[in-house]
C-alpha cells in the first residue's frame, strides 16, 4: 500500500534554499492568536524584511502599539519564523492566509498590470491593505502602516504607484509611511496627532544605507538580507506556474504549492511530480488530494510521484507512461534487466500494478516546464 500521510501539512520552499526546508501550517493555526492583545493603536504589513520591521519601530518609538500582520499564501510567507521574529524584535506578529484570494487574482490577472514576471506587486498590496482594513475593528486599531520606501521599487514605490495604492485600498486617511513619511502628504492621522509627523522619516531610493543606520540605532539583533521574497518575482518558480494558468480552470492554490515540489513534467496536459528526495516524497505525500494518482515501486527505493488529475481520469496508457518515467529515476530500476512493478491508485481507487521496463523510453514526451 502507498502510505498517506495523516496529519497534513503544506509544504513550501525557501527561495535561498536547494530544497524545500520549512513547512506552512493550515489555515487555522495560522489565523489563531497566540499571547496576543486584544488592542492595538495600528496594523503593520509586516514581511519579515528589514523595511517593515524598521517601520513597526518607529512607531514604537512614538509609544504606539503595533501589530504586526504577516501574510501567507503560495508564494511568499514564513509563519514558521513568526515566533522567533518576536522575540528578537520585540514585536507582536499575526500570520494571515490570503491563498485563496492572493490566487485568484492572479488567475485573474491584475488590473494594474504584471511585473517583470508573474509578480502583480501593485494589486498585491491594494489586496493586502484591503484585507488589513478589514481587521482594524477586530483591533481596535486606528490606522495602518507599512514599510514601503518612496522610489525603492520601480513597480510599485513610485510616487504615483504609492497613490494608487492608498486610493485603491481605501485607506488614503489612514496609511502611514513611517520610512518615507516626511516626503509623502500628511495624513489625516497625522494631522489628528494620533502619529507625530515630525518623528517619520525621510528615507528614499534603492539604496539600504540609511535603513542599516537605522537598525544599528534600534539595536536590532539581526538585520534580514535582502532579498526577493515571492516567487512570482523568481523566473524558475515562475516556469513551473506557467503550466498551470494555461492548463488548469482555474488552477487552486494547493496546485501552486504542488508546483514548488519536487521534478514537474507535463505531456500534453498530464501533470506528473516526482520526488527527488525524501523531504520531496513527504511533501508530496502531505499534498495529495483525493483525485491524484500516487505511484511507488514495488520491490525497489525510488521517488514517490503524484499524477494531478485536474479534470478526466488519466487512461491507462498514460497512467502506465507516467509509471515509467517515475521508474527512470530509480537508480536500481534504471540500471535493472528485468521489468519493475509500480502501484498506482488513489484514495478512491483500489491499488493497481503495473510491470513497467524502465529501458524503454516513455511513449509520451514528458517535459519540464520552459524546456
Amino acid at each position: 500500500m502507498i502510505k498517506i500521510m495523516d496529519k497534513q501539512k503544506i509544504f513550501l520552499p525557501d527561495p535561498q534554499a536547494k530544497s524545500n526546508t520549512w513547512s506552512l501550517p493550515g489555515r487555522t493555526s495560522c489565523d489563531r492568536l497566540f499571547g496576543m492583545h486584544s488592542r492595538y493603536d495600528c496594523l503593520v504589513l509586516f514581511s519579515g524584511g528589514l523595511d517593515s520591521i524598521l517601520a513597526a519601530k518607529v512607531l514604537q518609538k512614538q509609544g504606539l502599539r503595533p501589530l504586526g500582520l504577516h501574510f501567507v499564501s503560495p508564494f511568499f510567507g514564513r509563519p514558521d519564523k513568526i515566533a522567533s521574529w518576536q522575540e528578537m524584535y520585540g514585536l507582536d506578529i499575526l500570520a494571515t492566509d490570503i491563498s485563496e484570494d492572493f490566487v485568484r487574482l492572479v488567475t485573474q490577472g491584475p488590473r494594474w498590470g504584471w511585473g517583470r514576471h508573474l509578480n502583480p506587486c501593485v494589486d498585491c498590496k491594494i489586496l493586502m491593505l484591503q484585507k488589513t482594513k478589514a481587521m482594524l475593528p477586530q483591533f481596535q486599531a486606528t490606522f495602518l502602516a507599512t514599510g514601503e520606501v518612496l522610489g525603492q521599487r520601480p513597480m510599485s514605490q513610485r510616487r504615483d504607484a504609492l497613490n494608487i495604492i492608498r486610493r485603491e485600498a481605501g485607506v488614503k486617511d489612514i496609511l502611514i509611511r513611517p520610512l518615507s513619511g516626511k516626503l509623502l502628504s500628511p495624513t489625516r492621522i497625522e494631522e489628528q496627532v494620533l502619529v507625530d509627523r515630525e518623528q517619520l522619516l525621510e528615507i528614499k531610493g534603492r539604496g539600504r544605507k540609511d535603513q542599516l543606520r537605522l537598525a544599528q540605532e534600534f539595536n536590532l539583533p539581526e538585520i534580514p538580507t535582502p532579498a526577493g521574497g515571492c516567487l512570482l518575482t523568481d523566473p524558475e518558480y515562475v516556469k513551473r506556474f506557467s503550466p498551470l494558468l494555461e492548463h488548469l480552470t482555474p488552477p487552486k492554490a494547493q496546485d501552486f504549492q504542488l508546483a514548488t515540489v519536487g521534478r514537474q513534467y507535463w505531456a500534453n496536459g498530464y501533470w506528473l511530480i516526482i520526488g527527488r528526495n525524501k523531504a520531496d516524497n513527504e511533501n508530496l505525500a502531505s499534498l495529495v488530494q483525493a483525485d491524484d494518482l500516487l505511484f511507488k515501486l514495488t520491490s525497489l527505493p525510488g521517488p514517490l510521484a503524484l499524477g494531478r488529475q485536474a479534470a478526466d481520469p488519466w487512461p491507462e496508457e498514460v497512467i502506465r507512461d507516467a509509471a515509467r518515467c517515475m521508474a527512470l529515476f530509480s537508480s536500481k530500476a534504471a540500471k535493472s534487466e528485468e521489468p519493475v512493478t509500480v502501484r498506482v491508485g488513489t484514495s478512491r481507487t483500489d491499488i493497481r500494478e503495473f510491470t513497467v521496463h524502465p529501458q524503454d523510453s516513455p511513449q509520451l514526451q514528458w517535459e519540464e516546464p520552459g524546456c
